[in-house]
C-alpha cells in the first residue's frame, strides 16, 4: 500500500473540512447527515471518519478552523478588520458558507451544552486577542481612553455579531463600509 505523505494528509482534510463547512451552512447541523456529507465531500463515511471521529468532531473542526482564522486577523489588524474581510468577501461562496457555519455555531451554543463546554476555549481566544488588540491600541495613544477597554470590546462583538447575521441573512451588503467606518471612528481616540 502506498504511503501517503503528511502534505497529502493535511490537504485532504482542508478538502473536508471545505466541503462539510458548505454543508453544515446549506442544511445546519441536523441536516448535514453523513449521506449529504459524503456527496459534498466527494468521499466515503470512511474516508471522511478517518480524519475526524464522528459528525460532531468534524463541526467542531470546521468552528474551530474559523476561530483560528478569526484569531489571526484580529491578533493582526483588529476586529473592525475582520468585519471588512467578511464585507469584502460577502458574495464569495466560501464566506457564505462560513457565516453559515457561525450561525450554526450560535445555535448549537444556545441548545447543546456539551458543545458550549467545548467552543468555551475558543470563545475565550477570540475575546483575548480581541482585547490584547484593544490594550496595544490604547497604549499606542489610538483608542478612546473615557470608555473602559471591556466595553469597547463588547460593542466590537456586538457590531461584528450584527454584521454576521446581517449578511448571514442574505441582505444586501450596500453601504456597510461607510458603517464600518462609523464603529471604527466609535472607537478610536479623537484628533484635535
Amino acid at each position: 500500500m502506498p504511503r501517503v505523505s503528511q502534505n497529502q494528509l493535511d490537504a485532504r482534510r482542508h478538502e473536508i473540512l471545505a466541503a462539510a463547512r458548505a454543508a453544515f451552512a446549506r442544511y445546519g447541523y441536523e441536516g448535514a447527515t453523513v449521506r449529504r456529507l459524503e456527496e459534498e465531500t466527494g468521499l466515503s463515511r470512511g474516508a471522511i471518519f478517518h480524519h475526524f471521529r464522528d459528525k460532531d468532531s468534524l463541526f467542531l473542526a470546521v468552528a474551530e478552523d474559523d476561530a483560528a482564522a478569526m484569531v489571526a486577523t484580529v491578533a493582526r489588524n483588529g476586529l473592525v478588520q475582520v468585519m471588512r474581510d467578511l464585507l469584502d468577501q460577502a458574495a464569495s461562496p466560501d464566506t457564505t458558507g462560513w457565516l453559515g457555519s457561525q450561525l450554526e455555531v450560535s445555535r448549537r451554543l444556545r441548545t447543546d451544552p456539551e458543545f458550549a463546554k467545548r467552543w468555551a476555549v475558543h470563545s475565550a481566544a477570540i475575546a483575548e486577542a480581541t482585547r490584547d488588540r484593544l490594550d496595544r491600541q490604547r497604549a499606542a495613544g489610538v483608542l478612546r481612553d473615557d470608555v473602559d477597554l471591556d466595553v469597547l470590546a463588547q460593542f466590537l462583538e456586538l457590531a461584528y455579531d450584527g454584521l454576521v447575521l446581517h449578511l448571514a441573512m442574505g441582505r444586501p451588503a450596500g453601504d456597510l463600509g461607510r458603517v464600518l467606518d462609523l464603529v471604527e471612528e466609535a472607537v478610536r481616540r479623537a484628533t484635535r
